[in-house]
């Protein structure tokens, strides 16, 4: 982050500005606002359309809220500085705990008072967004009342998550500002030590690599935990993981566990009928989450997913992990004494690259790599793999007209082509393609663990954010912490989790439907079948969920070498891709 000395010192060796009033604009961008994908040029033709927008609100200070992350602190400190400064609009970025966020967006809708002139949130609300119509539709009103405040290089395509804030009708109804995914994690050193590996094949019969199933995944949590047991001396594990109950633990499974196991059906970015969450969404109308009403909430891949998660926690992690919390288990793996993790967020990247941390090498490169996530034994091809956070531009209804485009103002500014780029360098959290394939980040990528060649993959469009079946984020999301926390404690078997959160889902989708606020796209319930009657219809209709239970949950293990598959990728953007 740039300082206000330094910020001084550098406009005193710009040259002469064009323009008296481009003065402001040509010392962040010369100071601040580097790389970026446009020119410098192009940036100050970009902050001077803001400069003119924003004339009309000059003097007016708004308010807007994200989580507490880097990508959003950055945001908070410097770019509303810039903002402010380009634009003459006062800024009030608040930072406050996602659960926070989501509480107050609850209160704004309900009361219709404004708390908030701007909102970044997850787009796992979707969903909601959609189906109470309190969210501003973006597409339409970027075409109609916010035209004269929409931003002719705002570039909406360039953005790699717009799949992920677009609703069942097609529609934009928020705009991406930042995404992080959950992947595999492991040290990329002990899996390429020839005498690991020897010792490996011959135990297993196939090579020690990342794992592309999770009986490999399994097979290389044992190994390291229980035969090689210590590395110079200290203790290590072949599995990380957390397990107390508390309303993190929620987020370890929304956030797509179940789909890595092969819940749900095929569907890019959300399996249909059935996501990812075991809710089945016929149309648009959200119909049931138990597998007696069609979903696959308790469903065997479901119930798969949760002995594999509590076996492997108890059998290959730290015996401590049991009792921590999603922030405790964070920081684990970069003490240096674990081999892999399953369900690792790309968020951490940049604590995980420090100089002079256990896993990192003395010039500065990781010991460890970042790859897609395993699949579990109910996994088919065409099914989403994993979870991508995306924390998402929203504007509500309920929003004084004036203060919501000042808002919009900001937010697009904060993603914008002049400041993104040095954005995604300070937080490594992507939403432009032309950034993620810019050549400082090729530069940079050796230091980033398989960061940039993930982004730059063709895999990464299979890790995708909660979807549309999901009709009240909130109310949803809180029901699975509580009733999987059961499941982690022991007070319950993982099929007796699943069955009450299926049965706690549904309730919830009963008591939408009944009050009729959600209108024409609301849940609307199937009658109670038998799960043969379900089963039997899947295989009917060739989709997938719910699926009967497998014979064999444990197929042979397969892994892949991580230089190979890198090399397999592309090494050139897309056509469209605007990188220089």
């Amino acid at each position: 982050m740039t300082s206000a000395a330094a910020l001084i010192a550098a406009s005193v060796t710009i040259a002469a500005p064009v323009r008296a009033d481009d003065a402001v604009n040509q010392r962040w961008i010369d100071s601040e606002f580097q790389p970026s994908t446009l020119s410098k040029a192009d940036q100050l033709k970009e902050l001077q359309w803001f400069e003119k927008a924003a004339a009309p609100f000059k003097g007016m200070e708004i308010n807007v809220v994200s989580e507490t992350i880097t990508t959003h602190e950055y945001e908070a400190r410097t770019l509303a500085k810039a903002f402010t400064e380009i634009t003459g609009i006062k800024v009030k970025h608040d930072l406050i705990q996602e659960g926070d966020v989501v509480e107050k967006l609850q209160t704004q809708m309900q009361s219709g008072k404004n708390v908030y002139d701007g909102w970044i949130n997850d787009s796992d609300l979707i969903g909601t967004h959609f189906r109470y119509g309190q969210t501003v539709i973006l597409s339409d009103y970027m075409a109609g009342e916010g035209k004269d405040v929409t931003n002719p290089q705002l570039d909406v395509d360039d953005f790699i998550g717009k799949s992920f804030t677009t609703g069942p009708d097609k529609k934009l109804y928020q705009l991406p500002d930042q995404q992080f995914a959950n992947l595999y994690w492991f040290r990329y050193d002990w899996f390429s030590n020839p005498e690991y590996k020897a010792k490996f094949k011959a135990k297993y019969g196939y090579e020690l690599g990342v794992p592309v199933n999770w009986s490999a995944y399994e097979d290389i949590a044992e190994f390291f935990t229980n035969d090689i047991k210590e590395i110079n001396g200290v203790k290590v594990y072949g599995h990380m993981d957390y397990g107390k109950k508390d309303p993190s633990l929620g987020w370890r499974f929304t956030d797509a566990w179940l789909s890595m196991a092969g819940n749900g059906d095929r569907g890019i970015p959300n399996g249909l009928p059935v996501d990812e969450w075991g809710i089945r969404m016929e149309g648009c109308r959200p119909v049931g989450s138990s597998v007696e009403r069609g979903g696959d909430t308790n469903g065997p891949a479901a119930v798969y997913s949760i002995t594999k998660y509590l076996d492997w926690m108890k059998k290959y992690a730290p015996p401590q992990a049991q009792g921590m919390t999603f922030s405790e288990a964070g920081p684990v793996p970069a003490q240096g004494n674990i081999a892999q993790q399953i369900f690792w967020y790309t968020a951490f990247t940049a604590d995980m690259v420090k100089p002079g941390i256990a896993v990192v090498n003395a010039d500065g490169t990781p010991k460890w790599r970042m790859a897609p996530s395993p699949h579990g034994s109910y996994w088919k091809e065409g099914m989403k793999l994993g979870y991508q956070d995306a924390g998402s531009s929203t504007l509500l209804k309920s929003t004084p007209p004036d203060r919501r485009k000042a808002a919009w103002l900001y937010l697009q500014f904060i993603n914008s082509k002049t400041v993104s780029l040095k954005k995604s360098h300070v937080g490594l959290t992507f939403v432009r393609e032309s950034d993620i394939w810019d050549k400082s980040f090729t530069e940079r990528a050796p230091k980033l663990g398989g960061l940039i060649e993930f982004y730059r993959s063709p895999a990464r469009v299979q890790w995708t954010p909660t979807g549309n079946n999901v009709p009240d984020y909130p109310k949803l999301a809180q029901l699975w912490w509580q009733n999987i926390g059961d499941a982690s404690s022991g007070a319950k078997t993982p099929q007796q989790a699943m069955d009450a959160l299926a049965a706690a889902q549904d309730s919830v989708l009963e008591r939408l439907e009944k009050s009729g606020v959600q209108k024409e796209c609301g849940p609307k319930l199937n009658k109670k079948e038998t799960a043969e009657f379900w089963f039997a219809k899947a295989e009917k209709d060739k989709t997938i969920a719910p699926a009967r239970k497998l014979a064999n949950e444990k197929p042979k293990g397969e892994t892949v070498d991580y230089d190979a598959l890198i090399k397999s990728w592309p090494a050139t953007p897309p056509k469209r891709a605007e990188a220089k």
